[in-house]
């Protein structure tokens, strides 16, 4: 682009502008987002039209139906969207000059995480933080998670990270640790009495585990595999926690749970890890930001505080329990960082095994 057109545009264009486009491609209509914006239809036509002559492309196709973005409606559309994202954050960074501990942070997270670690850190982190202001947006899929997350409307993702998403280029992703999956049930079942079970005798179970679409479910069909087995069968099949949580602890069901879960909230679900030799892959969980994005000091020391519980741990549990097997693997970070005392992450407990 010419250095005189460039320098054309950020002359005529105004954030006012941008913002109806904006609204436009949310709503649709010229006729809401005069609603939306409190502004008369004509105004919002001639905010568009005059977009439309600046750049001299057409951004919007009209028709009786409504208004569509044009390509170059949506690519000027993705960099407005970051435009008001960074005017988001320079606000947030101003706030923080004055009132360090202040801001607010929006997380997207799963279903799984919301079952033990995402609350275990949010409520160590609000300790120290009390100000910054917390929004949780828990998301169906992964597809779900990284949309979200590219289209600014969440801060970071906060859970489990799949290969491609730690190759892609425009993200940034903290790996914290790898969460080991674990047969599990409630502490009243029949299963629980036993010393030692076998696999195989598992397979007379009724099963309450992920979906045979789910990404987790191969993992389980493959720990038995390895054992010369086929698969469990489910008679419950859903990628809920909750809902596997609470059919578990009718006592009449068994699960497949994460080391973290069972570590924070099991005692709270009234659920135990099974005394059975069947290791599942683990899962990475880790921290995934926006590549190139500015992030606030509240997200920042967030990022530190989910790191940090692991770090932290890990000394905490290899000095009390060295000769036991770790629940959780720590994955190394030679970073030093600060946020949560030593005391409060004896309490978690992370890299000891789930009673």
């Amino acid at each position: 682009m010419p250095k005189q057109w460039s320098e054309r545009i950020l002359q005529r264009l105004k954030l006012r502008d941008l913002r109806v486009l904006m609204t436009v491609a949310e709503t649709g209509s010229m006729g809401k987002t005069a609603a939306k914006l409190a502004m008369s239809q004509p105004a919002v036509s001639k905010a568009i039209a005059e977009m439309e002559r600046t750049l001299d492309v057409q951004l919007l196709d009209r028709s009786a139906q409504g208004v569509e973005m044009t390509r170059y409606g949506n690519a000027l559309l993705k960099w407005a969207i970051a435009v008001f994202d960074d005017l988001r954050q320079a606000a947030h960074d101003m706030q923080s000059l004055s009132d360090p501990a202040s801001g607010e942070i929006r997380i997207g997270t799963t279903d799984s995480m919301i079952a033990g670690f995402v609350p275990a850190v949010i409520d160590r982190f609000t300790r120290r933080y009390p100000k910054v202001v917390l929004e949780v947006l828990p998301l169906l899929t992964f597809a779900d998670q990284y949309k979200e997350l590219r289209e600014r409307t969440i801060d970071l993702i906060l859970g489990r990270v799949m290969v491609p998403v730690r190759q892609a280029n425009d993200l940034n992703t903290d790996v914290l640790f790898e969460d080991p999956m674990v047969v599990a049930a409630a502490t009243g079942s029949k299963w629980l009495r036993r010393r030692a079970i076998s696999p195989a005798a598992l397979l007379e179970a009724q099963w309450s585990i992920p979906p045979l679409s789910s990404f987790v479910r191969p993992l389980i069909t493959e720990a038995f595999r390895a054992k010369g087995l086929n698969g469990p069968v489910h008679t419950v099949g859903s990628n809920s926690v909750q809902l596997s949580t609470a059919l578990l602890a009718t006592g009449r069901f068994v699960g497949v749970l994460s080391g973290s879960t069972l570590r924070l909230s099991g005692k709270r679900l009234g659920l135990k890890r099974m005394p059975v030799d069947l290791p599942i892959q683990p899962l990475t969980t880790g921290v995934v930001t926006l590549k190139g994005r500015a992030q606030s000091p509240a997200v920042q020391q967030f990022i530190r505080c989910a790191r940090n519980a692991f770090q932290m741990s890990r000394s905490a549990s290899v000095d009390s329990r060295r000769s036991e097997r770790a629940c959780v693997r720590i994955l190394p970070d030679t970073r030093q960082v600060g946020c949560l005392a030593a005391s409060d992450m004896r309490a978690l407990n992370f890299g000891q095994p789930p009673p």
